[in-house]
């Protein structure tokens, strides 16, 4: 019985020896190895041995890309206004052994220095510039707080402010100021277009006028050529009527007194505030003016005749 309890005794120590010989890291870590509680070596993912009672692992350090949250804080403009601010961490580790044995607390020591390179930043700035150079805060702190944080062997990637709150009757005289400024440029835009639209108007009436005037005038152009062919017409006419009279011919003074005639009468029974026409009109000067036409017409075919009855007449082709 007593060397039964000895054999299990044995077992059991051994499989703890076992135990503490062979380790597996995990992928995405590094263990430490601390030989009498002095650091060693570093094992990195896979199988290892390690000597039993001499060799101990020391810290199991996340090489993975860690996110930290860093708590809202007020902070002091430079114009002092007091607003909260919280933000994010990006960071990974690249020496274990730093990161390990350069500092007793890696998150809380990145935390604290950020948050206070925020009050730095945030503080040398007024108000509007910590709203609206928000890329460049986080720059800032980034180039800060890598340097700051190298010893440790870790590497701060990105730093992002997640929100910046002003008081809220801050926000609210922000908010007026803003409303009155959008209507500030409401007003001068919509003055603007009303000034433009003038203009515009004012232009096309001026090009309109000037449409206008050009219209009259080659309308005036042509109303006074087509009076001008009008007269010389009138002009050849008369000639043309008077050599007629100079060698004898009184049908052609017949045919010019009776169109004259016939258009006055024309115009008169036209006129537009003529609605009943009474007057005495001679039957018979109408009827012998309109004779001397026909006589004239007669004449002037008999004349046609004659000349082409002196025409020699055609040779017969061979």
């Amino acid at each position: 019985m007593g060397s039964a309890s000895v054999a299990v005794v044995l077992l059991v120590v051994a499989v703890i020896f076992l135990f503490k010989t062979m380790r597996t890291v995990p992928q995405g870590f590094e263990w430490t190895v601390e030989q009498f509680g002095r650091y060693t070596r570093t094992l990195s993912p896979g199988f290892h041995i390690l000597i039993p009672v001499v060799q101990a692992i020391g810290r199991k350090i996340n090489m993975m890309e860690q996110v930290l949250e860093i708590p809202s804080q007020d902070v002091i403009t430079k114009d002092n206004a007091v607003v909260r601010v919280d933000g994010v961490v990006f960071f990974q580790v690249l020496d274990a052994s730093k990161a390990a044995y350069e500092v007793s607390n890696l998150e809380q020591a990145t935390i604290a220095l950020v948050m206070t390179n925020i009050r730095t930043a945030i503080g040398s700035m007024d108000l509007d510039e910590s709203l609206s150079k928000r890329d460049e805060i986080n720059a800032k702190l980034l180039r800060v707080v890598d340097d700051a944080t190298h010893p440790w062997g870790i590497k701060v990637n990105r730093i992002e402010l997640k929100d910046i709150q002003p008081p809220r009757d801050l926000v609210e005289s922000m908010a007026r100021q803003m409303k009155a400024e959008r209507d500030k440029r409401a007003a001068v835009l919509e003055a603007e277009g009303a000034r433009q639209s003038e203009v515009l108007r004012a232009e096309g009436e001026k090009q309109a006028a000037i449409l206008q005037a050009e219209g009259r005038r080659e309308a005036a152009y042509r109303e006074a050529e087509g009076r001008e062919r009008l007269a010389e017409a009138e002009a050849k006419a008369t000639i043309m009527v008077s050599e007629a009279i100079a060698k004898g011919d009184i049908n052609a003074l017949n045919y010019f007194v009776a169109s004259k005639y016939v258009e006055a009468f024309k115009a008169v029974a036209t006129a537009p505030n003529q609605k009943i026409l009474m007057m005495p009109i001679e039957a018979t000067g109408i009827l012998s003016s309109l004779a001397g036409i026909a006589e004239l017409a007669r004449s002037a075919g008999t004349n046609g005749a004659a000349v082409d009855g002196k025409r020699p007449p055609a040779k017969p082709q061979n």
